[in-house]
């Protein structure tokens, strides 16, 4: 039997985010491995999420689909926890 391969899954955060911190702790207690990118040191990826519509962090990429905020349904949807 072979192992579903999970989607690529890019966190964007700042330091301070509540929410950001929140989404991490969830993603890591789900086993769901991710890259987290700080988006008050990376401008280009500010813009990328700025350019998607998402105003504020955090923003969760999972493949190519965009989630504003950590919404956690979403993410469990997209994920297939």
């Amino acid at each position: 039997m072979t192992e579903k391969k999970q989607k690529r899954v890019v966190l964007f955060v700042s330091p301070s985010c509540k929410w950001c911190t929140t989404a991490k702790a969830y993603l890591k207690k789900n086993g769901v491995k991710f890259k987290a990118i700080d988006v008050t040191k990376d401008v280009d990826a500010a813009k990328d999420c700025e350019r998607r519509g998402c105003r504020g962090v955090p923003v969760v990429m999972i493949g190519s689909r965009w989630i504003c905020g950590f919404d956690q349904k979403s993410i469990d949807k997209m994920l297939g926890l």
